[in-house]
């Protein structure tokens, strides 16, 4: 008898199906999915996707219940200087663009803190280039004149300043680092993050958006993520989606974070972060992260991170549909400023949170304020929170961890 090659194309089909069908079965059980298992989702078209991102609202709705989180904050951009160069980063500057300005003044970092205190925000997220003395003398010169040897010294004495002179707590970002310098921030920051973009070796391949950035190799990020968890700290992280990595890069990279995260149970956020092309740069003529990939990717992360991950998507960088992305399992949609742009994306404003809250309420959910640090992480243990530290959030946290007050804080002013 002889067999169509359309028979056979069927009949691939359906085995492939029903084994995606399993894996996802085994995610909503509360499986962990080890790579094969994921990367039975690289091939799924427009119906699967639907399939995979109803099962990662159901696993959302089963870990987190209908609350959905912002964290109120100040954006505090230390240093735009920065030894590394990226294909799409607005965000670094070369002294002879920084002015005189090469570092905020600790009056200016506690302005900042203190004004955005004012405004019940709780979170100061400290983002800033990395390293810049080892490229410019300038920036060297500054911080031996203040007393600092490096950029990481300076943001450990700017994060106690914020900790212990206002009502905020820092959340520090400054790129790669090593256990001493992460230990040295640990006692004034709730948590740190660093994302880890992707772990694609194309994308510091030649003509790659990370060549002339050796603080992107996957090796140095994913080893600051293992120092955190040996060190204990609640770690953000993520992925960035659109910058020429691929759907099997993505899934390699989540599972990376979830290996880390099964081994220390620090990993407190992941964030999928979606490309949006900047003028001025490298990758100014590259097409934005497109929709339907970035469902794909959220949903997916939500099935190898599994139902007690938190997972966040951005709402300013998907502006017009932002609210989409609650269906493909998110529980956070990040910092939310009443007063400081984004300094990373300064094209894409804020949601006003009137806006937030009524898009998230429409999609069946409670729009909650929350600290830096996620209450899991500070509730009912002692092992992640320095008692300094835990003593300050609990003041700021009600009882089931979130910031003391509710949404109704924040009434007209964001």
């Amino acid at each position: 008898m002889t067999v169509s090659a359309h028979s056979c194309e069927t009949a691939l089909h359906t085995k492939a199906d029903a084994h995606l069908t399993e894996v996802i079965a085994k995610a909503m059980a509360g499986g962990s999915l080890i790579e094969a298992d994921a990367l039975s989702f690289l091939s799924a078209g427009p119906d699967a996707t639907k399939e995979i991102c109803a099962a990662a609202a159901f696993m959302r709705d089963q870990g987190k219940g209908n609350t959905v989180t912002f964290s109120p904050k100040v954006f505090i951009p230390l240093t735009h200087l920065c030894r590394d160069f990226c294909g799409y980063c607005t965000f670094r500057k070369d002294p002879t663009q920084s002015g005189a300005d090469l570092f905020m003044t600790p009056e200016q970092v506690l302005d900042v803190a203190n004004a955005g205190a004012a405004l019940g925000c709780t979170e100061a997220l400290f983002t800033l280039g990395e390293r810049p003395e080892q490229r410019y003398p300038e920036a060297r010169e500054w911080l031996e004149h203040r007393g600092f040897k490096t950029t990481l010294e300076y943001l450990t004495y700017v994060c106690k300043l914020v900790f212990e002179e206002t009502d905020m707590l820092p959340h520090a970002n400054p790129g790669t680092m090593a256990r001493r310098e992460i230990a040295a921030l640990q006692p004034f920051n709730p948590s740190i993050g660093l994302m880890l973009e992707s772990t694609s070796v194309a994308l510091y391949a030649v003509g790659g958006p990370h060549e002339f950035a050796p603080s992107k190799r996957p090796r140095v990020r994913l080893r600051t993520l293992e120092l955190a968890g040996e060190l204990r700290v609640p770690f953000t992280t993520g992925i960035l989606i659109g910058i020429g990595e691929n759907r099997r890069d993505r899934i390699e990279s989540l599972l990376a974070i979830a290996e880390l995260h099964a081994k220390y149970g620090h990993v407190q956020e992941v964030i999928i972060q979606n490309f949006r092309a900047k003028p001025d740069t490298a990758m100014e003529n590259s097409p934005d992260a497109e929709t339907d990939e970035f469902l794909w990717t959220v949903a997916v992360a939500r099935l190898v991170l599994g139902p007690e991950a938190n997972l966040q998507v951005p709402p300013n960088l998907s502006a017009k549909n932002y609210q989409i992305y609650l269906d493909a399992g998110i529980n956070d949609w990040g910092g939310v400023s009443p007063l400081t742009p984004d300094f990373v994306n300064p094209e894409a404003p804020w949601p006003a949170l009137t806006k937030l809250k009524t898009k998230t309420e429409a999609a069946g959910f409670q729009l909650r304020p929350r600290l830096p640090v996620y209450p899991e992480y500070f509730l009912g243990t002692k092992e992640f929170l320095p008692d300094s530290l835990a003593q300050k959030v609990s003041a700021m946290s009600d009882s089931e961890g979130y910031v003391a007050g509710g949404i109704q804080r924040y009434a007209g002013t964001i």
